[in-house]
């Protein structure tokens, strides 16, 4: 794959990625400049060249929406990226932290016909190792959380588990590995101090302090007391 196919897929990706998050099918420059570490500049370009292409719906100040063709091919991208996640952390045994960049590298590389196989290898998997959903061959995400919400979002003496993790950076994943936390585990929300931007709960006894901004990247739901 050539490096302009390749920034086509990863700006497909990303536009699709911010709008799963958002609950919304537009996206503001800013938001995806932000997202891909680029100057705001370099993002309208991309998007006049996009729309050229009919990938994407573009207006100037509002942002950009994907279309038909555009989710299609994000989507085929975002599935390949979380099946490859999958299988590095499951068959390779990858740690949740190694994993992102890895496949990051391959998504751009490997055909459907290998990813198909990874997908029925893995037994048509419904999330990857940071609990996002993963797309079936069809388009349809295949895990729906009700009820999702972010840890920075619960009250305090909400009971909640962790289901998913948006941000994927290194560091960000070996502080949770660090403070015992990882999909499945268990807490309660103890202090929330709106003030101090800080976010206290306990896990297995122990207690951790967050950032709200940070916290914001734990999706969790609720769950009775044990």
């Amino acid at each position: 794959m050539n490096a302009t196919s390749l920034t086509v897929e990863n700006y497909l990706k990303a536009i699709l990625q911010i709008s799963l998050q958002s609950g919304s099918e537009w996206i503001s420059t800013g938001e995806l400049a932000r997202y891909m570490d680029v100057a705001p500049g370099t993002v309208t370009s991309m998007l006049k060249t996009l729309k050229q292409s009919k990938l994407v719906e573009y207006r100037p100040y509002e942002g950009a929406s994907l279309t038909e063709a555009g989710k299609h091919s994000a989507i085929r991208v975002l599935r390949r990226h979380r099946l490859i996640e999958l299988f590095l952390f499951q068959t390779l045994k990858l740690t949740w932290d190694q994993i992102h960049a890895e496949a990051e590298n391959m998504e751009h590389a490997v055909s459907d016909f290998l990813v198909d196989h990874i997908d029925e290898y893995l037994g048509f998997p419904e999330a990857d190792p940071h609990g996002d959903p993963i797309p079936s061959i069809d388009g349809r995400m295949r895990r729906a959380y009700p009820n999702l919400t972010t840890l920075a979002a619960c009250q305090p003496g909400t009971h909640v588990k962790i289901v998913q993790v948006t941000d994927q950076e290194t560091e960000f994943l070996r502080f949770l590995s660090r403070s015992g936390l990882q999909l499945g585990s268990q807490g309660v929300v103890k202090e929330k101090n709106s003030e101090a931007g800080i976010v206290v709960s306990e896990w297995n006894g122990q207690t951790l302090s967050m950032g709200v901004h940070v916290a914001e990247n734990v999706k969790v739901v609720p769950v009775e007391a044990a």
